[in-house]
């Protein structure tokens, strides 16, 4: 079973931002924010945004790689690691 995330509401929010901006750094793990009881918002700290981006340029570029051998596109792995060689032999 996965974590239970943590909510809170709109209304809560304003009260504490300081408390639950507190909360979202230290634990590092998103805050769902609420309005009218549905999950309007979510919260991150700004490592936990940053890790997440750089998960999905990774991803992304995987993605891009996978749609490339699919349609016959890119290299051969020896040809990447011989380049690999070549680059690392040069430093």
């Amino acid at each position: 079973m996965g974590k239970i995330p943590y909510i809170v509401p709109i209304s809560e929010l304003r009260q504490n931002a300081a408390a639950v901006l507190k909360r979202v750094r230290s634990s590092r793990e998103p805050v769902i924010i609420t309005q009218r009881g549905r999950a309007s918002a979510v919260m991150l700290s700004v490592t936990a945004y940053e890790e997440s981006e750089e998960e999905r340029r990774i991803l992304k570029a995987l993605a891009q790689g996978d749609r490339e051998i699919q349609a016959g596109k890119g290299y051969s792995l020896d040809a990447v690691l011989g380049e690999a060689d070549l680059t690392l032999n040069e430093e």
